[in-house]
């Protein structure tokens, strides 16, 4: 799921502060292409590469953790996934971001590899609670 690109005079929220990180920060969880044509937009900004939707990869909107590894905790299942982007929560609306508006707080942008990993059906893939 990717959010609405960005509208013509629109005002995007912006975050410069992430909140407090732990093993049970809640955050959201959206489905992410990080292959090359994906709507990732460019390469992953920690190892300048693309990745397959096979490989359980994430991209996050807080905290500085480029190519170190998450736990994420939802559907009653848990996944270790590799952070190989950053989500932008201070900037977006141009061809680096894919003309995508800044990522909110707390979301975790992950592959497909990700989502099968939590045992969620292909049809909810999209958007779901997590922590």
């Amino acid at each position: 799921m990717t959010l609405d690109c960005c509208k013509n005079g629109e005002w995007y929220t912006t975050y410069i502060c992430s909140p407090h990180v732990s093993t049970h920060t809640k955050a959201t969880l959206m489905l992410n292409n990080f292959q090359k044509g994906g709507d990732g937009g460019g390469p992953s900004e920690c190892d300048n590469q693309y990745h397959s939707d096979d490989d359980p990869v994430v991209a996050l909107s807080t905290g500085k953790r480029c190519l170190k590894y998450i736990n994420i905790y939802g559907n009653g299942k848990s996944v270790k996934a590799k952070v190989v982007d950053e989500c932008d929560s201070t900037m977006g609306c141009d061809s680096d971001h894919d003309y995508q508006p800044p990522c909110p707080n707390n979301i975790v942008d992950a592959s497909k590899a990700v989502w099968k990993a939590l045992g969620v059906p292909e049809s909810d893939w999209g958007e779901m609670n997590i922590y």
